[in-house]
């Protein structure tokens, strides 16, 4: 599959995706999430592929959305287009994990693309922020939802009327990311995480990542009922059999996705 903006590699079980508009500190234009969902969509249906790593590069994950872009439209454009909803939600549809590898700057749509990956793995040069305030906007990616449930109202409130950015080490107290590490290992400790991600049962990945999201779609009484009734259907699979039976035996389990 040949892209302009992104680069698709593989490594082992893991798929690799790579921001690739250098000159434009990755803003994602209309072709580049394009590229991008289509690659997601591929590897989701590959069962060769078990788990995906979205990063950019050093200097930026993403800058924000194009704003040459975005400048012209009119209302009636936005709203005609839905402009980000299909990125959105096709990205949101992935049923493989992904993790974000996110150094230096993930500002507006970066910080929003990160966000709607399953966890981030921030190099200690990490940025985030929703600066479109400035612009006389506000986040259109779901940026206004996912980041006050990832750190609370306040600081998701200060950000977004201040446009003011979080370091990495802020990001990690207020719970954005998952763990920050030094730049030069961000993609060794990606990579690693992915691969333990891939070693496991693909069902059984899938279920607990629809399990976890659910968290934030529903009441905590309801939220505990669908996870109770997919723990009581994951013993129906022949993954759980194998599981335990080598936990019991103190050997590694060979799952087959069955």
């Amino acid at each position: 599959m040949n892209h302009l903006n992104i680069v698709a590699t593989t490594e082992g079980a893991v798929g690799l995706i790579t921001l690739n508009r250098p000159k434009a500190l990755n803003a994602l234009n209309a072709e580049l999430l394009g590229e991008l969902v289509t690659q997601l969509e591929a590897w989701d249906r590959d069962d060769t592929v078990r788990c995906i790593v979205l990063t950019g590069s050093e200097r930026a994950f993403a800058a924000g959305a194009d704003i040459k872009e975005m400048q012209p439209l009119s209302y009636a454009d936005t709203f005609r287009k839905n402009l980000f909803a299909d990125a959105n939600d096709r990205i949101s549809a992935i049923r493989k994990p992904i993790i974000a590898a996110v150094a230096g700057w993930a500002l507006g749509g970066g910080c929003e693309l990160a966000m709607l990956c399953d966890f981030i793995i921030a190099a200690d040069t990490a940025k985030f922020g929703q600066p479109e305030i400035n612009l006389g906007v506000m986040p259109g990616i779901g940026g206004t939802q996912r980041l006050t449930r990832f750190v609370g109202k306040s600081k998701a409130m200060e950000m977004c009327l201040t446009g003011r950015n979080m370091d990495a080490a802020e990001a990690e107290r207020a719970g954005l990311v998952s763990r920050v590490v030094p730049a030069a290992e961000l993609m060794a400790e990606a990579m690693k995480a992915a691969a333990k991600i891939a070693e496991q049962s693909l069902p059984i990945v899938a279920m607990t990542k629809e399990t976890v999201n659910r968290a934030y779609e529903t009441t905590l009484a309801e939220g505990v009922r669908f996870e109770r009734r997919l723990f009581h259907a994951m013993f129906a699979t022949a993954d759980q059999k194998e599981g335990m039976a080598a936990f019991g035996e103190k050997r590694k389990a060979n799952f087959t996705d069955r």
